[in-house]
């Protein structure tokens, strides 16, 4: 009997009731445009890591773009995403009240629905073996059993708790954990304190703007390395690259840690 903790698959065959995070091909489809598109950058966004006969654990997989190139490595994967039985980390702003959060919790929840159909509507189309929970990153169910690998890809801006996200995961994870995010700032006090190799995070939601309302965190490669040291990882590398997204080029960092 399968674990019970395992979303049963969704047959979804209206793609107008998908969204799509990640540009994509889908098998017989053709391809589908998202807000990254991510085909040239594999390689670095996964940090080169070799995943023929290992078992992934991949945090926030969203489409499923970098599940299935894992799949197609050789990896066993299980995506671990919200669905729409939870709820997004939204900055709680006192200027919206309750009324108006809880609207906008409603239409995250609305739109968690789509991408999560986007996701299996490829991932029947790809023949696709992964296995999805759906839950809280602070409630990581430790009946998934141990994990080889687990990616982080652009995920832990998103949470209130990045240092909890990353302890709940981790404490699966055997041998090495992966995570890659995008520099946000460009003041001369984040570039400095890069420079000098010091750890740094800055919360960004503005009280004033009441923006962004989805993204918490700008996290340096430092307070990430000491964030995953602290955890047991000790021996990390960190690549920087470039890639272009329909908001400009971004630079991108990518930290693999090794157990």
């Amino acid at each position: 009997m399968q674990n019970q903790i395992y979303t049963q698959q969704r047959i979804v065959t209206n793609i107008d009731d998908c969204y799509f995070y990640h540009t994509m091909e889908i098998p017989e489809y053709g391809v589908v445009e998202g807000e990254w598109d991510l085909r040239s950058y594999v390689q670095q966004y996964l940090g080169g890591v070799e995943f023929k006969s290992k078992r992934v654990l991949e945090m926030g997989t969203a489409s499923g773009f970098l599940c299935f190139e894992m799949e197609k490595a050789g990896a066993e994967v299980v995506c671990y995403d919200l669905s729409e039985h939870q709820s997004w980390d939204i900055v709680p702003f006192a200027k919206f009240g309750e009324e108006k959060l809880q609207l906008h919790i409603a239409e995250r929840k609305a739109h968690i629905r789509k991408l999560n159909n986007g996701f299996w509507f490829a991932h029947n189309a790809h023949n696709s073996k992964a296995k999805v929970v759906y839950g809280s990153i602070y409630a990581i169910p430790r009946d998934i059993g141990n994990v080889d690998i687990t990616t982080f890809t652009s995920i832990l801006l998103h949470v209130r708790d990045p240092f909890l996200a990353l302890y709940n995961a981790l404490s699966l994870t055997q041998e090495t954990v992966i995570i890659t995010e995008v520099v946000r700032e460009k003041s001369l006090a984040f570039e400095i304190m890069r420079r000098l190799g010091l750890p740094y995070m800055s919360f960004l939601p503005n009280h004033q703007t009441c923006e962004p309302m989805e993204t918490w965190w700008s996290l340096s490669p430092d307070i990430l390395r000491k964030f995953i040291r602290t955890l047991g990882f000790e021996k990390t590398e960190t690549k920087f690259f470039s890639m272009r997204t329909q908001w400009g080029k971004r630079l991108m960092f990518t930290i693999v840690g090794h157990r």
